[in-house]
């Protein structure tokens, strides 16, 4: 893929994350750049920000296509104005070979003190492997943390690893089994 339309592209975001906080007289800013190259890729990237009388917020998408495959992003914050805040992004990749990989995410930050994320992601190889995990952390006010992840992967042999951690005032507990392809149990590699 000819590089000009990523480099095109990538100066565009970097203006809107530059210019994501619009003037106080400004209620809502939008902004999309398409590019193509000579080899048949693509580039396309919007972003917008605005505010209103709940607070501000800004999104923005960037998707690419080519030899290489497909990238896509998304993401997303808003404020309330009060101290709230809370956002979130996506994104998601599929190789020219046929693997392809997404993760996803959100948080949020209260005027209280509290405040959380959780988020999730995947991976699958072309050549049949894969893994998943997916997990969140609290904070409540009085800043007690809990939060738990859990993790699963599987060869193209047919291993299979599977692992959880917990966090609960502070204690962190974490646990980790593999089993080969007949679910027999056996040792965990680095364990």
């Amino acid at each position: 893929m000819n590089k000009f339309p990523i480099l095109l592209a990538a100066l565009t975001m970097l203006g809107a994350v530059a210019g994501i906080v619009p003037e106080a007289s400004a209620e809502r800013v939008r902004g999309r750049v398409v590019a193509h190259g000579g080899d048949g890729g693509r580039i396309a990237a919007t972003r917008a920000a605005g505010t209103d009388g709940h607070g501000a917020y800004a999104r923005g998408r960037l998707v690419a296509s080519g030899d290489a495959g497909v990238t896509a992003l998304r993401r997303g914050i808003a404020g309330d104005g009060d101290g709230n805040v809370a956002g979130r992004s996506a994104r998601y990749v599929h190789g020219a070979h046929g693997g392809e990989a997404a993760r996803r995410g959100s948080f949020h930050r209260n005027a209280d003190g509290s405040a959380g994320h959780q988020g999730s992601a995947y991976v699958h190889g072309r050549n049949g492997g894969s893994a998943h995990t997916s997990g969140s952390i609290a904070r409540d006010a009085d800043g007690h943390v809990d939060g738990s992840r859990s993790t699963q992967a599987t060869g193209a042999n047919g291993n299979r690893y599977d692992a959880t951690t917990t966090i609960s005032d502070g204690v962190v507990v974490r646990t980790a089994t593999c089993s080969n392809a007949a679910g027999d149990a056996i040792a965990c590699r680095g364990h």
